[in-house]
Protein backbone atom coordinates (compact mmCIF):
# COMPACT_ATOMS: atom_id res chain seq x y z
CA UNK A 1 0.00 0.00 0.00
CA UNK A 2 3.03 2.27 -0.32
CA UNK A 3 1.37 4.20 -3.16
CA UNK A 4 -1.66 5.09 -1.00
CA UNK A 5 -2.49 7.70 1.65
CA UNK A 6 -5.20 7.40 4.27
CA UNK A 7 -7.51 10.31 5.08
CA UNK A 8 -9.78 10.20 8.12
CA UNK A 9 -12.83 12.39 7.58
CA UNK A 10 -14.18 14.47 10.47
CA UNK A 11 -17.34 13.06 11.98
CA UNK A 12 -20.22 13.82 9.62
CA UNK A 13 -18.11 15.04 6.70
CA UNK A 14 -17.17 11.94 4.76
CA UNK A 15 -18.97 13.26 1.66
CA UNK A 16 -16.88 16.45 1.71
CA UNK A 17 -13.66 14.46 1.92
CA UNK A 18 -14.75 12.15 -0.90
CA UNK A 19 -15.56 15.19 -3.04
CA UNK A 20 -12.04 16.54 -2.52
CA UNK A 21 -10.38 13.21 -3.29
CA UNK A 22 -12.50 12.54 -6.37
CA UNK A 23 -11.75 9.33 -8.25
CA UNK A 24 -8.45 8.89 -6.39
CA UNK A 25 -10.20 7.00 -3.59
CA UNK A 26 -9.76 3.22 -3.74
CA UNK A 27 -11.02 1.94 -0.36
CA UNK A 28 -13.35 3.31 2.30
CA UNK A 29 -13.68 1.97 5.83
CA UNK A 30 -16.13 4.09 7.82
CA UNK A 31 -14.60 7.56 7.77
CA UNK A 32 -11.19 6.30 6.59
CA UNK A 33 -10.58 6.76 2.87
CA UNK A 34 -7.51 5.29 1.17
CA UNK A 35 -6.57 7.24 -1.94
CA UNK A 36 -3.91 6.95 -4.61
CA UNK A 37 -0.70 8.95 -4.34
CA UNK A 38 1.21 10.90 -1.74
CA UNK A 39 -0.57 13.18 0.77
CA UNK A 40 -2.33 16.10 -0.83
CA UNK A 41 -3.61 19.31 0.84
CA UNK A 42 -7.22 18.35 1.46
CA UNK A 43 -9.18 20.34 4.02
CA UNK A 44 -11.92 17.93 5.14
CA UNK A 45 -9.69 15.57 7.09
CA UNK A 46 -9.18 15.04 10.80
CA UNK A 47 -5.96 13.08 10.26
CA UNK A 48 -3.75 11.93 7.41
CA UNK A 49 -2.28 8.42 7.46
CA UNK A 50 1.02 8.44 5.59
CA UNK A 51 2.13 5.23 3.87
CA UNK A 52 -0.50 2.94 5.39
CA UNK A 53 0.20 -0.77 5.29
CA UNK A 54 -2.00 -3.87 5.36
CA UNK A 55 -1.12 -6.38 8.08
CA UNK A 56 -2.48 -9.93 8.09
CA UNK A 57 -3.01 -11.20 11.64
CA UNK A 58 -3.62 -14.72 12.91
CA UNK A 59 -5.02 -13.77 16.30
CA UNK A 60 -5.58 -10.92 18.75
CA UNK A 61 -2.15 -11.50 20.29
CA UNK A 62 -0.52 -11.63 16.87
CA UNK A 63 -2.12 -8.32 15.93
CA UNK A 64 -0.77 -6.61 19.04
CA UNK A 65 2.64 -8.22 18.56
CA UNK A 66 2.95 -7.00 14.98
CA UNK A 67 1.93 -3.44 15.91
CA UNK A 68 4.39 -3.36 18.85
CA UNK A 69 7.15 -4.53 16.51
CA UNK A 70 6.65 -1.40 14.40
CA UNK A 71 6.55 1.18 17.21
CA UNK A 72 5.18 1.85 20.68
CA UNK A 73 2.38 4.40 20.35
CA UNK A 74 -0.83 3.59 18.49
CA UNK A 75 -4.34 5.04 18.36
CA UNK A 76 -7.23 2.85 17.27
CA UNK A 77 -9.73 4.10 14.73
CA UNK A 78 -12.55 1.81 15.85
CA UNK A 79 -14.42 1.17 12.61
CA UNK A 80 -15.44 -2.51 12.79
CA UNK A 81 -15.06 -5.73 14.80
CA UNK A 82 -15.10 -3.57 17.87
CA UNK A 83 -14.63 -6.18 20.60
CA UNK A 84 -11.75 -7.85 18.79
CA UNK A 85 -10.12 -4.47 18.08
CA UNK A 86 -10.37 -3.39 21.71
CA UNK A 87 -8.90 -6.68 22.90
CA UNK A 88 -5.88 -5.86 20.74
CA UNK A 89 -5.76 -2.38 22.33
CA UNK A 90 -5.55 -4.01 25.77
CA UNK A 91 -2.33 -5.72 24.71
CA UNK A 92 -0.71 -2.50 23.46
CA UNK A 93 1.12 0.10 25.57
CA UNK A 94 -1.24 2.72 26.96
CA UNK A 95 -1.37 6.04 25.12
CA UNK A 96 -2.61 9.05 27.06
CA UNK A 97 -5.58 10.76 25.46
CA UNK A 98 -6.24 13.09 28.38
CA UNK A 99 -7.29 16.66 27.59
CA UNK A 100 -4.38 19.09 27.62
CA UNK A 101 -4.17 22.53 29.18
CA UNK A 102 -4.13 25.44 26.77
CA UNK A 103 -0.57 26.69 26.41
CA UNK A 104 0.89 23.21 26.60
CA UNK A 105 2.55 22.01 23.42
CA UNK A 106 0.86 19.36 21.34
CA UNK A 107 2.19 15.84 22.06
CA UNK A 108 5.55 15.24 20.42
CA UNK A 109 5.83 11.44 20.54
CA UNK A 110 5.10 9.74 17.20
CA UNK A 111 1.55 8.42 17.18
CA UNK A 112 0.45 5.85 14.63
CA UNK A 113 -3.11 4.96 13.70
CA UNK A 114 -4.64 1.59 12.95
CA UNK A 115 -7.98 0.02 12.16
CA UNK A 116 -9.20 -3.56 12.20
CA UNK A 117 -11.07 -3.69 8.89
CA UNK A 118 -11.57 -7.48 8.87
CA UNK A 119 -11.03 -10.11 11.59
CA UNK A 120 -7.64 -10.98 10.09
CA UNK A 121 -6.67 -7.64 8.49
CA UNK A 122 -5.31 -4.46 10.02
CA UNK A 123 -4.58 -1.24 8.17
CA UNK A 124 -1.90 0.68 10.04
CA UNK A 125 0.10 3.87 9.50
CA UNK A 126 2.95 4.54 11.93
CA UNK A 127 3.30 8.11 10.59
CA UNK A 128 0.28 10.41 10.86
CA UNK A 129 -0.27 14.13 10.48
CA UNK A 130 -2.06 14.73 13.78
CA UNK A 131 -0.38 14.32 17.19
CA UNK A 132 -3.82 13.60 18.68
CA UNK A 133 -5.68 10.27 18.50
CA UNK A 134 -7.84 10.41 15.37
CA UNK A 135 -7.14 14.14 15.16
CA UNK A 136 -9.29 14.86 18.21
CA UNK A 137 -7.62 17.77 20.01
CA UNK A 138 -9.23 17.99 23.44
CA UNK A 139 -8.59 20.62 26.11
CA UNK A 140 -9.22 21.13 29.79
CA UNK A 141 -12.11 23.51 29.29
CA UNK A 142 -12.68 26.77 31.12
CA UNK A 143 -16.42 26.64 31.77
CA UNK A 144 -16.61 29.84 33.81
CA UNK A 145 -14.88 32.73 32.02
CA UNK A 146 -15.32 32.53 28.23
CA UNK A 147 -18.59 33.99 26.92
CA UNK A 148 -18.95 31.18 24.36
CA UNK A 149 -17.38 27.82 23.46
CA UNK A 150 -16.00 29.33 20.24
CA UNK A 151 -12.78 29.96 22.17
CA UNK A 152 -11.90 26.26 21.74
CA UNK A 153 -11.39 26.73 18.00
CA UNK A 154 -8.77 29.39 18.62
CA UNK A 155 -7.05 27.33 21.33
CA UNK A 156 -6.88 24.40 18.90
CA UNK A 157 -5.60 26.49 15.99
CA UNK A 158 -2.79 28.02 18.07
CA UNK A 159 -1.82 24.62 19.49
CA UNK A 160 -1.64 22.93 16.10
CA UNK A 161 0.07 25.83 14.33
CA UNK A 162 2.60 26.36 17.10
CA UNK A 163 2.23 30.14 16.87
CA UNK A 164 -0.02 32.62 18.66
CA UNK A 165 -0.21 36.36 19.32
CA UNK A 166 2.49 37.71 21.57
CA UNK A 167 1.98 40.27 24.34
CA UNK A 168 1.16 43.68 22.86
CA UNK A 169 0.49 42.32 19.36
CA UNK A 170 -2.39 44.27 17.85
CA UNK A 171 -5.28 41.93 17.01
CA UNK A 172 -8.44 42.76 15.09
CA UNK A 173 -11.42 40.57 16.01
CA UNK A 174 -14.11 41.07 13.37
CA UNK A 175 -17.65 40.16 14.35
CA UNK A 176 -16.43 39.66 17.89
CA UNK A 177 -19.70 39.37 19.84
CA UNK A 178 -20.17 37.78 22.32
CA UNK A 179 -16.38 37.75 22.66
CA UNK A 180 -15.03 34.20 22.84
CA UNK A 181 -12.08 34.96 20.59
CA UNK A 182 -11.52 38.40 22.14
CA UNK A 183 -11.32 36.66 25.52
CA UNK A 184 -8.59 34.32 24.25
CA UNK A 185 -6.57 37.12 22.67
CA UNK A 186 -6.78 39.37 25.71
CA UNK A 187 -5.75 36.48 27.96
CA UNK A 188 -2.58 36.15 25.86
CA UNK A 189 -1.71 39.79 26.58
CA UNK A 190 -2.56 41.06 23.10
CA UNK A 191 -4.16 44.41 22.37
CA UNK A 192 -7.57 43.63 20.88
CA UNK A 193 -9.80 45.79 18.71
CA UNK A 194 -13.19 44.07 18.89
CA UNK A 195 -15.50 45.06 16.05
CA UNK A 196 -19.23 44.29 16.09
CA UNK A 197 -22.53 46.13 16.12
CA UNK A 198 -23.70 43.65 18.74
CA UNK A 199 -22.39 44.10 22.25
CA UNK A 200 -19.62 42.10 23.90
CA UNK A 201 -20.30 40.01 26.97
CA UNK A 202 -20.42 42.49 29.92
CA UNK A 203 -17.58 40.60 31.62
CA UNK A 204 -15.22 41.70 28.84
CA UNK A 205 -16.20 45.34 28.54
CA UNK A 206 -13.62 47.60 30.17
CA UNK A 207 -10.95 44.94 30.48
CA UNK A 208 -7.40 46.22 29.89
CA UNK A 209 -6.25 45.65 26.32
CA UNK A 210 -9.76 45.49 24.80
CA UNK A 211 -11.06 48.34 22.65
CA UNK A 212 -14.62 48.02 21.36
CA UNK A 213 -15.65 49.46 18.00
CA UNK A 214 -19.41 49.36 17.46
CA UNK A 215 -19.40 48.93 13.69
CA UNK A 216 -20.11 46.32 11.05
CA UNK A 217 -17.09 44.15 10.26
CA UNK A 218 -18.00 44.44 6.58
CA UNK A 219 -18.21 48.24 6.67
CA UNK A 220 -14.87 48.78 8.40
CA UNK A 221 -12.36 50.51 6.09
CA UNK A 222 -8.87 48.97 6.57
CA UNK A 223 -7.38 52.46 6.15
CA UNK A 224 -9.34 53.73 9.17
CA UNK A 225 -7.26 51.81 11.72
CA UNK A 226 -3.59 51.16 12.39
CA UNK A 227 -2.02 48.12 10.69
CA UNK A 228 -2.64 44.96 12.73
CA UNK A 229 -0.46 41.96 13.50
CA UNK A 230 -3.41 39.56 13.34
CA UNK A 231 -6.87 39.62 11.78
CA UNK A 232 -9.42 37.20 13.23
CA UNK A 233 -12.93 36.45 12.06
CA UNK A 234 -15.51 33.98 13.33
CA UNK A 235 -18.35 35.82 11.60
CA UNK A 236 -21.51 33.96 10.63
CA UNK A 237 -21.85 34.78 6.93
CA UNK A 238 -21.82 33.10 3.55
CA UNK A 239 -18.32 32.02 2.45
CA UNK A 240 -18.30 34.27 -0.62
CA UNK A 241 -18.98 37.33 1.52
CA UNK A 242 -16.14 36.42 3.86
CA UNK A 243 -13.83 35.92 0.87
CA UNK A 244 -14.57 39.45 -0.36
CA UNK A 245 -13.79 40.81 3.11
CA UNK A 246 -10.51 38.88 3.26
CA UNK A 247 -9.54 39.99 -0.26
CA UNK A 248 -10.11 43.63 0.73
CA UNK A 249 -7.84 43.29 3.74
CA UNK A 250 -5.20 41.42 1.75
CA UNK A 251 -5.19 44.16 -0.88
CA UNK A 252 -4.82 46.82 1.82
CA UNK A 253 -1.67 45.20 3.22
CA UNK A 254 -2.77 46.27 6.70
CA UNK A 255 -3.04 42.82 8.29
CA UNK A 256 -0.01 40.54 8.65
CA UNK A 257 -1.60 37.25 9.73
CA UNK A 258 -5.13 35.87 9.32
CA UNK A 259 -7.24 33.26 11.13
CA UNK A 260 -10.81 33.08 9.79
CA UNK A 261 -13.68 30.60 10.07
CA UNK A 262 -15.46 29.78 6.81
CA UNK A 263 -18.99 28.82 7.84
CA UNK A 264 -21.04 26.81 5.37
CA UNK A 265 -24.78 27.35 5.47
CA UNK A 266 -26.59 24.56 3.69
CA UNK A 267 -24.51 22.79 1.06
CA UNK A 268 -20.72 23.05 1.22
CA UNK A 269 -19.50 25.80 -1.14
CA UNK A 270 -16.58 23.97 -2.73
CA UNK A 271 -15.99 26.71 -5.31
CA UNK A 272 -15.37 29.38 -2.67
CA UNK A 273 -13.38 26.88 -0.59
CA UNK A 274 -11.06 26.42 -3.59
CA UNK A 275 -10.62 30.19 -3.93
CA UNK A 276 -9.56 30.43 -0.28
CA UNK A 277 -7.16 27.50 -0.78
CA UNK A 278 -5.59 29.27 -3.77
CA UNK A 279 -4.54 32.34 -1.75
CA UNK A 280 -0.72 32.18 -1.64
CA UNK A 281 0.83 31.24 1.70
CA UNK A 282 -2.45 30.06 3.23
CA UNK A 283 -4.03 26.76 4.21
CA UNK A 284 -7.39 25.31 5.17
CA UNK A 285 -7.98 23.13 8.23
CA UNK A 286 -10.92 21.31 9.69
CA UNK A 287 -10.37 21.61 13.42
CA UNK A 288 -11.83 19.08 15.84
CA UNK A 289 -13.82 21.98 17.32
CA UNK A 290 -15.17 23.11 13.94
CA UNK A 291 -18.67 22.19 12.89
CA UNK A 292 -19.77 22.59 9.24
CA UNK A 293 -16.94 25.03 8.76
CA UNK A 294 -13.26 25.28 7.92
CA UNK A 295 -10.53 27.42 9.42
CA UNK A 296 -8.47 29.46 6.93
CA UNK A 297 -5.07 30.65 8.12
CA UNK A 298 -2.40 32.79 6.52
CA UNK A 299 0.70 33.25 8.61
Amino acid sequence: MSDLTGYLAPEGFLAELQHELGDGAVETHGRLVLAKGQPRPVAWTANVWRNPRAIAIASIGDGAKQLRAIQRNWALYDVAHHRRANLIVEKLPKVSARPIAFGDAAPRAPLGSWALVAPGRIIAAPDCASPFPNGEARFLENRDDPPSRAYLKLWEAFTLLGVRPQPDDLCLDLGASPGGWTWVLQSLGAQVLSVDKATLDPRLVGRPGITVLSESAFGLDPRSIDPVDWLFSDIICYPERLLKLVERWLASGRARRFVCTIKFQGATDFATQARFAAIPGSRLLHLHNNKHELTWVKL
